[in-house]
């Protein structure tokens, strides 16, 4: 069962982004609460608000909000918002539950386990659906979902119909939807030499006492070319 925690909160009348930083640094976490009639802006302690994060890790808390001069109000932390570069926390959704009735919420899937196709086959495990959709009381709401995958063999694939749960959870998420698989590992592809490359065939030598002799040739057949018009000339004389 998700845990319940007690939360002091207080009203907040400033709005808008100045404010909100204002807020903020005056140690206070502008958040918002929804309910059927509509939403209410309140302020959370950041350092109280803070510490309760730390100490429950689970994502659906179901929290009992302490409105000052409202009374007590049964709510689920829907999203909290953090800063991209610092990770501080910038802003928090709560939504009003009731304890009677059912609500759908998203619950992250565990894996445990080695399966037979990694220890054995040399396969690689691939978890490939994180989270679960559910439909549930909130008492009967479970902080995540641990799956056993050691019986997994290589090429098989988890599906979500084979998940065996609590008959309290109703799943909404696709019985066809995989959860995690065992594959083959990648074959890497060993790329062909180019030309020139190193491992490509050596060129052919040049063969220099083939160019000389023809070289050598060239210029016996000028030298017997240029002979006759000497003797032409002897024969003038």
């Amino acid at each position: 069962m998700a845990k319940e925690i007690k939360l002091s909160v207080s009203k907040r009348v400033v709005k808008g982004t100045a404010a909100s930083h204002a807020l903020r640094k005056s140690g206070w976490l502008p958040a918002v609460v929804y309910g059927e009639k509509g939403s209410r802006s309140i302020q959370v302690n950041r350092h109280a608000f803070d510490t309760l994060l730390q100490h429950h890790t689970g994502e659906n808390l179901i929290i009992d909000l302490d409105v000052e001069g409202e009374g007590t109000t049964k709510a689920l932390l829907r999203e909290v918002q953090h800063e991209a570069v610092m990770g501080g926390v910038l802003h928090a959704d709560f939504v009003e539950i009731s304890m009677t009735r059912k609500m759908r919420v998203t619950i992250p899937i565990n894996l445990k386990g080695e399966p037979v196709g990694v220890s054995q086959q040399s396969g690689i495990l691939e978890h490939v659906l994180r989270h679960l959709e559910v439909e549930c009381l909130p008492g009967d709401l479970v902080d995540s979902i641990d799956v056993d995958v050691s019986s997994l063999g290589l090429g098989h694939t988890l599906m979500v119909r084979d998940l065996v749960l609590d008959s309290k959870l109703h799943v909404l998420t696709s019985g066809d939807v995989a959860v995690a698989t065992v594959v083959a590992p990648r074959e890497e592809k060993v790329e062909e030499a180019a030309p020139g490359a190193e491992g490509a065939a050596p060129a052919e030598p040049e063969v220099i006492g083939k160019k000389k002799e023809e070289g050598e040739a060239a210029e016996g057949e000028a030298k017997s070319e240029a002979k006759p018009e000497k003797e032409k000339g002897k024969e003038k004389k």
